[in-house]
């Protein structure tokens, strides 16, 4: 799983749920390292297990052929308070990390097999985590 080495802050302020702030990324919005991408089409904050289970099934679905890359990484912690515990009293402790996806963002590349196998890999990725997701390829339009 992917997480931090270190941290400035344990904890991070929730910050706003206004949907018309979910514009689309400008960041990491285009193909930098592979012939195919994994795009985001929604907003959503992606956890380092759901990051892990979605590269291991691109793992798998490459074998040693393929070449994949992470385009994200979980830095801002998580908090969760225990089950059946009332309100108040605090926040609860930090319970792992993830990453705000904004649609429009490259998650994963792929290089190296062909568009049958990159495709095939890419979408059984998409499924894994809770966002919409299109796949994208440089013969495309970015």
């Amino acid at each position: 799983m992917l997480i931090p080495k270190k941290v400035k802050f344990r904890k991070w302020q929730t910050g706003r749920s206004n949907p018309k702030s979910f514009t689309p990324d400008t960041r990491g919005s285009k193909l930098s390292f592979g012939s195919y991408g994994l795009k985001s089409e929604s907003q959503a904050r992606v956890k380092s297990t759901q990051i892990e289970s979605a590269r291991k099934v691109i793992s798998r679905t490459l074998t040693k052929a393929g070449k994949y890359w992470i385009r994200i990484f979980p830095d801002r912690p998580f908090t969760a308070k225990a089950a059946e515990v009332g309100m108040g009293k605090g926040k609860g402790d930090p319970q792992g990390y993830c990453f705000d996806v904004f649609p429009g963002r490259i998650i994963f590349e792929v290089d190296g097999v062909d568009e049958k196998i990159a495709h095939e890999a890419l979408r059984k990725a998409g499924s894994k985590l809770p966002i919409k997701t299109r796949i994208m390829s440089r013969a495309h339009k970015q």
